[in-house]
């Protein structure tokens, strides 16, 4: 690098080239599916997609009878239906931890994940509304001399 003299000198020295941002490529295993692990509160759920009719099994189990309830079933299809691949792909999922909302969560998590695998254009869209981000809240613990995490005891003055 050449000796700098003054001020001058210091702005042409100085790389004005923006850096490039990331490029996301297809990421398949070796039987064409895209994996991805899903996380909320203390669920983990790992999410495999392949090109398919539209199956969604979860824990061996169909995903009507797994989450029976709907308000569970439409968080878990966000992803699918936002992206409009409904019936394009068969999803396995196996959930384990946390409750059945916390797993319908995590598995929403992972299918948003392993559809950005599988193409990587759809990242734009889910990530905007906010299915790439794990919602890292979880249960605080309980303190010692404390009911609760933060509820005390009754007082009492005599």
């Amino acid at each position: 690098m050449a000796e700098l003299q003054s001020l001058e000198d210091l702005g042409g020295a100085v790389d004005t080239a923006a850096p490039e941002a990331p490029v996301h490529v297809q990421k398949l295993d070796a039987n064409g599916r895209a994996y991805a692990t899903g996380k909320r509160k203390d669920a983990i759920a790992r999410v495999w997609i392949k090109p398919g009719t539209g199956k969604i099994i979860v824990n061996k189990k169909d995903y009507t009878e797994y989450f029976a309830r709907p308000v569970l079933q439409m968080i878990l299809r966000q992803p699918v239906m936002l992206t409009e691949r409904d019936g394009q792909y068969d999803i396995i999922a196996t959930v384990t931890g946390g409750g059945l909302s916390g797993q319908a969560g995590a598995v929403r998590h992972g299918l948003s994940k392993a559809l950005t695998h599988y193409e990587p254009e759809l990242r734009g869209v889910l990530k905007k509304n906010g299915f790439l981000t794990r919602d890292s809240r979880v249960v605080e613990r309980k303190k010692f001399g404390k009911r609760k995490a933060r509820r005390s005891f009754q007082f009492s003055k005599r």
